[in-house]
């Protein structure tokens, strides 16, 4: 070869070598997966001009851990420890029977005692108040801790493992984001696909009407079907199985992570009659009897100890047998209809069971099935309810009035609640219920996991006591991956839970969790190395607190041979008891616990404490056809106040008009401005008791008409009445009193819309969705308050005195 040559090839020589050098230092190892998203290495740069004669350097692409499981979580709502057949309750649950039979079952799980702080706690493996979920998202305050906005620094794991290469998606209940952020205007940070999940299908509050419920698909407001079998639960289950086949086809080799949390057991409880059917008869024994026969089982079951002894009831749950004929009816109605729809809830999972196992993937599935987010719930009262928002409002419901609608329990004409009696009974064996964070009958959920890859174990029980936030750094391990350190771009506070893959397999490992904080509306309890002290500070069915947070009387328990938490130790030993409430105040510190808010139903209210309210400082909102989906958080408030709406419309020539003009609420209360067959009217709907109506005699000509229907509130506290008056182009066309009103909420998940009625009918004439559609135009709707909302922190006093009166109307 001549030097020429030489000369000519040896450019092209040096440019490879070199390219080659350069691209093996850009190799990493291994990425750093402690910063999310991984940095990406630095790209190579070259000299060479014609690509042909460069080795292509590799491409950056983050990628699961090799061997990495799928994973799937899956919490089921106000179901409480004894109620599940796998942990000796009284209903079969197949899928989660199979589950622990080919898995684990842990007996000593714990969770917050309500829906949106163990939520918290279980996507971001910190607690709820690190998390800013004091309580519900409805009733946050302005206090650290109880925000209901989650900071950038508390990263949920769906964010963590979808930013290490998985897909991840969420069905269900969310109940994340502050009250406030859920409007067109967002902030959609705290929604669920800015936390973490490239899918979500489900609703974002806290309840839903399972036969109409209000959905959405990302961020976009699902249109339901018109068929007359819909439910909710068989819906988010078809779209989970449909998602988790779509991914595996698209991209087998990359693991997905579902989080699937029905609506259910949650009240409203709507189930299919033919499940119903099934349970007829099988209550008629009653709570007390039932709660002896749960704990047979489960001692026989081997998930409590042998020699455990039944707690007592609450004192203000009634003996069985002193309850009349027809108390007695309607409460085994009450329970057949929440086992049914317990009971079609595991059917389902079941099906998405079946299609992960059809795909050959369920060996290599971590699964995680709570049986509960908290304890059973006692929101029913003493009587249950035929409209749960009767407990919300503060409205008790009479047994012989919930009777005469007995045979529609569960239907669509209903929004019932039971008994807080068979809330008990399905806590077996522990005295409290959901709400109570002081006791075990609150926090105490059985759970299943099941793993045939990753855990040798099948059918053992495990005792080890866990939190809710050891979920996350469970799923973290399981997967080959460290927490991290920074979450785009934010230093993270680290978790508080500790991983549980210690014990998968073995049985008799030490606990690793040795101390746990639980606080909920003052109910507060800590439990240290086999102890547990706490206070019961207010009971769901007790109007009042019992005492003032500094005079609470607080219990001890030495629960390493006091299971069901039977022997009140704290006057034998005062030291520890002392012990413990001061290790309480350190935690509480620690963790934003402080200052202790033991409000309720005063904190619907956002005024009452320093909620932000998108609403505040203004007394109207003007609106138009094709504003719909206005949760009530974002909607002016038209409670305990006059109000007047004023509508432009324009009706149609040649037909009657017919349909909503504006409505908020639905069948279980709210109100609405509408035209029926011509006529204008208002409708107001008192919790589906009382329907009071005001409407015109003459029909609406065709064409322009302003509208205005005034209401002038009597006053005197909450949830009184007042006279209503309609006008049509000013002249008066009717008037009625109203008697009275709802005074804290409409609705745990209807609208305000324009133009239509979304989920259920406020007016059963005019119907809903589709057929309740206006059939004019309606340029614009304004809706006027006569007292303007305050911005910012109340007076002290006026705080005080709105305080004084909620909590009156709730104990009149």
């Amino acid at each position: 070869m001549g030097n020429t040559m030489i000369r000519r090839f040896l450019p092209v020589v040096t440019t490879f070598v070199w390219s080659a050098a350069a691209l093996a230092q850009q190799a990493p190892a291994a990425p750093d997966r402690t910063i999310l998203p991984i940095p990406q290495p630095p790209r190579p740069t070259f000299t060479e001009l014609d690509a042909r004669n460069v080795r292509m350097p590799p491409r950056f692409d983050v990628k699961a851990p090799a061997g990495a499981p799928n994973v799937v979580v899956i919490l089921i709502d106000d179901l409480g420890f004894g109620a599940p057949g796998p942990f000796g309750g009284p209903i079969p649950m197949p899928t989660l029977d199979q589950l622990a039979r080919d898995g684990i079952r842990y007996n000593n799980f714990h969770t917050t005692a309500l829906c949106s702080p163990t939520r918290m706690a279980l996507k971001t493996g910190r607690n709820h108040h690190q998390g800013e979920a004091g309580s519900i998202m409805e009733t946050s305050t302005g206090f650290p801790g109880n925000t209901g906005q989650v900071p950038n620094s508390v990263a949920p794991v769906a964010e963590m493992l979808r930013l290490n290469g998985y897909s991840t998606a969420a069905f269900g209940k969310w109940h994340e984001t502050a009250a406030w952020e859920t409007s067109v205007s967002g902030p959609f940070d705290r929604w669920p696909t800015h936390q973490g999940f490239d899918k979500f299908y489900g609703f974002i509050g806290g309840e839903t009407n399972q036969w109409a419920p209000f959905l959405y698909d990302g961020v976009k407001p699902v249109e339901l079907p018109h068929d007359p079998n819909y439910h909710f639960m068989t819906d988010m289950t078809d779209k989970a199985v449909t998602w988790v086949r779509h991914q595996q086809a698209m991209t087998p080799d990359k693991p997905f992570f579902v989080y699937f949390a029905p609506g259910a057991t949650h009240a409203p409880h709507h189930v299919p009659k033919e499940w119903i059917a099934r349970w007829k008869g099988k209550f008629d024994q009653g709570w007390d009897t039932l709660r002896g026969e749960t704990l047979a089982r489960q001692i026989r079951l081997g998930v409590v100890p042998q020699g455990t002894k039944l707690a007592p009831k609450p004192d203000g749950i009634k003996d069985w047998d002193k309850l009349s004929s027809d108390e007695k009816r309607l409460f085994v109605r009450q329970a057949e209809v929440f086992a049914a729809f317990a009971e079609m809830t595991d059917h389902e999972i079941g099906r998405l069971m079946k299609a992960i196992r059809d795909m050959g993937e369920l060996d290599n599935t971590l699964v995680v099935y709570i049986a509960g987010d908290n304890g059973a719930s006692a929101e029913g009262g003493m009587n249950g309810t035929f409209n749960e928002m009767s407990y919300f409002n503060g409205v008790e419901e009479k047994v012989q009035d919930m009777l005469k609608n007995l045979d529609k329990w569960g239907d669509p004409e209903t929004y019932p609640h039971m008994s807080a009696g068979w809330a008990v009974a399905l806590n077996a064996p522990f005295t409290w219920t959901k709400q109570i964070a002081s006791s075990y009958g609150g926090t105490r959920n059985g759970m299943v996991v099941h793993w045939p890859k990753g855990i040798k174990a099948k059918g053992e029980v495990r005792s080890q006591f866990h939190h809710v936030i050891d979920i996350a750094p469970t799923i973290l391990e399981a997967a080959g991956l460290p927490e991290p350190k920074s979450v785009n771009g934010t230093p993270q506070v680290p978790m508080a839970g500790v991983s549980m893959a210690y014990s998968f397999d073995d049985r008799t490992a030490k606990d690793r969790r040795v101390t746990q904080y639980f606080e909920m509306f003052g109910n507060r309890a800590i439990y240290h190395d086999g102890w547990l002290a706490g206070t019961i500070h207010k009971v769901p069915w007790e109007a009042r607190v019992r005492r003032p947070l500094a005079d609470d009387v607080w219990e001890l328990y030495d629960v390493r041979s006091d299971f069901s938490l039977t022997r009140d130790l704290a006057r034998d030993n005062p030291g520890k008891l002392a012990e413990l409430q001061a290790l309480f105040m350190t935690e509480a510190e620690k963790y934003n616990v402080l200052p202790i808010d033991d409000r309720l139903l005063e904190r619907f209210d956002a005024t009452l404490v320093g909620r932000p309210d998108i609403m505040a400082g203004r007394n109207s909102i003007t609106l138009a056809e094709g504003m719909v989906g206005m949760a009530e958080n974002v909607f002016l408030n038209v409670k305990n106040k006059s109000k007047t709406i004023t509508a432009d419309i324009e009706l149609p020539r040649g037909k009657k008009a017919n349909g909503t003009i504006i409505a908020q609420g639905g069948r279980f209360g709210g109100w609405s401005l509408y035209v029926k067959d011509g006529v204008p009217a208002y409708e107001y709907n008192f919790l589906g008791m009382e329907r009071t109506r005001i409407a015109s005699k003459t029909r609406l000509k065709p064409g322009k008409a302003r509208l205005r229907f005034e209401f002038a509130y009597d006053g005197g506290g909450p949830g009184k009445g007042g006279m209503g008056r309609l006008f049509v182009d000013g002249r008066k066309v009717a008037e009625g009193r109203i008697a009275r009103t709802q005074p804290a909420i409409f609705s745990g998940d209807e609208t305000a819309d324009i133009g239509i009625d979304l989920g259920t009918p406020v007016v059963e004439s005019i119907g809903s969705e589709a057929k309740s559609r206006f059939s004019g135009r309606i340029p614009n709707v304004t809706v006027e308050i006569a007292v303007p909302q305050k911005s910012g922190a109340l007076d002290p006093a006026d705080a005080a005195r709105k305080e004084a009166a909620v909590r009156k109307a709730m104990a009149d």
